[in-house]
């Protein structure tokens, strides 16, 4: 029999005493054993499905998993969730159910483990918004958590160079400028995704992969293989058998998810040059933890962690060639020389992340990841922004900006959603200097805080990335470049600033002082908002959108939708 005392477990309530017989009988008509059944049940909770490549390697990957818990003594239950693929669903109205579908993910996860009584999970994410789902119904649970991430796509190749998703995005803005034919397009488009598996570069998918081993939820260089590749089948059957072990030791996911540790995964996220999103995420995590880890905290550690890693977007290197140099452990090495790691974390191996490092031989490559002591820029790749025209706070992307492009000033021209701005992009009727502002797009005003990659890369594009800048109260794509601020708080449904802008008002983005603001005073706003007809009515009047912009909160706090781990009155696994 198992050597677990089920007696604390939250299976016993489905698999133990005469009352369970009916339970016991449905779980026998699949297949299990009677040894099975009264091993703990271990849920191998997976975002498969057949939306996009970062997600249809999860399936075959799922299996390894199942085999690592069954060899270590669990019986494994594997279950699905949804996606919303960002690139699918990128400029248009697909796009407003993205960040909503964080929250439907970790809820689904959440019924499915409450409802079936699991005792501890490891989860399989593959794209954007999966992965902080996922981890954020571990959190949640604080049950044993395992996550594994399913790996990036390899990199296509055009012409003799490696390309991404990223590099279609632009060519479309090209061909709007003329530059390139129907048939070059074409031929691009059916090269950049070769295989299976999420966005290559440093975008939102991978960044939060580092995320997940930074924080301790993952293993040591889980997330660095590409998805194709058949040693990720090994990681997943080592993620099973360590998931048992956490079991066995009692260590939960709060164990693992500190204040501490997410500091850790902040500091690669801006080492990295990683996506605006993790402003985002991180918070949403801490927020299940019961933890403040607000967007201005983040920021924090943005400000003084040096970007160290030549990663694309603002780099030149993809996911598969950090994995190759040693992945993400190489990289916390760097950071640990300069002092810049909290070793005493507790990671999903029961070790600290301090004996983790020690474990690692490999240096910093020099190309891919510099010396910690001599970075690309002394700053993170990720900046904070406050000022009269984001009082919450805003954030933007830098990796790969010279300082003086980092400073820009000009008069707005307001558009009061993204078609309006792509419309305004697609037929050059912008100016050079002019900052463009894209307004009610936030959480609850869009509904959805929608990406605006297709306007940021049509931009870059058209080469115009660094000769403008663009704000917004939505999101960027990991993918954009360019100087493009986004999650500006209080968004325009709420009244912030970023709703009584006009055209012509001259706003000054500073990265290097951490200034946004527009050249109006206090009074000027004051009666701007005294004369503010309200938020913009939109089409989503019921359904899942409407419910999101009812119980959405503010970004700066991760734009969560319920009162998370500080206002709980039980932990799922003590019940």
């Amino acid at each position: 029999m198992t050597k677990f005392d089920k007696k604390t477990l939250p299976s016993r309530h489905v698999t133990e005493g005469p009352a369970r017989a009916p339970h016991r009988s449905y779980m026998y008509a699949m297949g299990l054993s009677e040894d099975e059944i009264h091993q703990p049940l271990i849920g191998v909770a997976t975002c498969w499905n057949e939306a996009a490549p970062c997600n249809i390697a999860l399936n075959r990957q799922a299996q390894s998993v199942k085999m690592g818990v069954k060899e270590a003594g669990g019986t494994p239950r594997e279950f699905t969730t949804i996606t919303v693929t960002d690139g699918i669903a990128m400029g248009h109205e697909g796009m407003r159910s993205s960040l909503a579908s964080r929250e439907a993910i970790a809820d689904t996860v959440e019924l499915t483990m409450r409802g079936h009584c699991y005792d501890a999970i490891v989860g399989l994410a593959g794209c954007d918004k999966s992965l902080p789902g996922m981890m954020m119904a571990m959190v949640r649970l604080n049950v044993p958590s395992v996550f594994m991430y399913g790996g990036s796509i390899l990199p296509g190749r055009f012409q003799g160079k490696d390309v991404t998703v990223q590099d279609v995005f632009e060519a479309v803005g090209r061909h709007q400028a003329g530059a390139n034919s129907d048939e070059e397009l074409t031929a691009l488009e059916k090269v950049a995704c070769p295989s299976a598996g999420a966005c290559g570069g440093q975008f939102t998918a991978n960044t939060m992969a580092c995320v997940s081993e930074a924080v301790g939820l993952a293993l040591p260089n889980s997330s660095g293989a590409p998805a194709p590749y058949e040693s990720r089948d090994a990681y997943g059957t080592a993620s099973g058998e360590a998931v048992m072990n956490l079991l066995e030791k009692r260590i939960r996911a709060r164990d693992v998810v500190t204040l501490k540790s997410l500091e850790n995964a902040a500091r690669v996220v801006a080492c990295t040059g990683g996506s605006t999103n993790a402003g985002l995420h991180l918070p949403a995590i801490a927020h299940e933890a019961g933890l403040e880890f607000f967007l201005d905290d983040v920021c924090e550690i943005f400000k003084d962690t040096p970007y160290f890693v030549d990663l694309k977007p603002g780099g030149q290197y993809v996911a598969k060639d950090l994995y190759e140099v040693g992945g993400v452990p190489v990289v916390m090495k760097e950071l640990r020389k300069i002092g810049m790691i909290h070793e005493d974390c507790i990671t999903a191996t029961g070790r600290s992340m301090g004996e983790e490092l020690d474990l690692i031989e490999r240096e910093a490559d020099g190309q891919v990841i510099y010396p910690a002591a001599s970075p690309i820029t002394k700053t993170g790749g990720v900046v904070g922004l406050k000022g009269n025209l984001a009082p919450q706070g805003a954030i933007v992307k830098v990796a790969g900006m010279s300082e003086e492009e980092q400073v820009f000033s000009g008069p707005a021209r307001v558009f009061e959603n993204e078609e309006e701005a792509f419309e305004a992009v697609k037929m050059r009727s912008y100016k050079e200097g002019e900052v463009i502002v894209i307004r009610n797009e936030g959480p609850a005003g869009g509904p959805g805080m929608r990406e605006m990659l297709a306007t940021t890369a049509a931009l870059s594009g058209q080469g115009m990335g660094k000769k403008v800048a663009l704000i917004t109260d939505g999101r960027f794509s990991g993918a954009t470049r360019g100087f493009c601020v986004g999650h500006v708080g209080p968004e325009a449904a709420h009244c912030g600033p970023i709703a009584l802008i006009q055209d012509g008002d001259v706003i000054t983005i500073n990265a290097i002082t951490g200034e946004l603001s527009v050249d109006l005073s206090d009074d000027d706003l004051a009666k701007r908002k005294d004369a503010w007809a309200g938020p913009r009515e939109t089409i989503y009047a019921s359904g899942a959108l409407w419910k999101y912009a009812q119980l959405v909160g503010e970004t700066y706090k991760g734009a969560v939708t319920h009162p998370g781990a500080e206002a709980e009155r039980h932990v799922y696994a003590d019940l």
